[in-house]
């Protein structure tokens, strides 16, 4: 009995453990203004690795990448299926606290469209964004930093990934 509540309060204490390594090291942590959804060309996309039940082609322009002051990684990512149907999001990522949020949409109509009142959302959340997960790892993230803190190394990153960062 003593073996078992030793073994249940260690495992309560090592996801809480790991929660708190996501949480926000600095609560007074502010995000930067997220300037207007850049344009984009769906033609210089660099493809990203996804999990083979994706069907759709999934990639990052490299001009759109920024990193900010405050830490995040804001990019276009272009979603392109076997018609001509090209759908793009405008989003930031934030390697610290593993978390995506999406600034604007395009689509229909081609103009983008501001998400009213965006927020922040686990990488690996109830409802999973795959893509920004697989840029998280193959490019955007060392870590919970910004890759090398360049988007020269970014774009190095998604251009020639290696399997190491794959396997996170």
């Amino acid at each position: 009995m003593y073996a078992e509540r030793w073994i249940f309060a260690a495992s309560l204490l090592l996801s809480c453990g790991a929660y708190a390594q996501l949480r926000d090291a600095d609560p007074d942590w502010k995000e930067s203004d997220a300037p207007a959804a850049p344009a984009f060309r769906a033609d210089r996309t660099i493809p990203l690795d996804m999990p083979r039940h994706i069907s759709v082609r999934v990639g990052i322009d490299p001009q759109t990448i920024r990193i900010t002051d405050d830490g995040i990684v804001r990019y276009v990512v272009v979603a392109a299926s076997s018609g001509d149907s090209i759908n793009a999001s405008y989003e930031g990522i934030r390697c610290l606290t593993s978390e995506v949020k999406v600034y604007a949409r395009f689509g229909t109509g081609g103009t983008w469209r501001a998400v009213p009142n965006p927020e922040w959302k686990p990488l690996n959340g109830n409802q999973p964004s795959p893509h920004a997960l697989a840029f998280a790892r193959q490019g955007a993230c060392e870590g919970r930093a910004a890759t090398g803190g360049t988007v020269a190394d970014v774009v190095s990153r998604l251009k020639a990934p290696s399997r190491d960062h794959l396997k996170n």
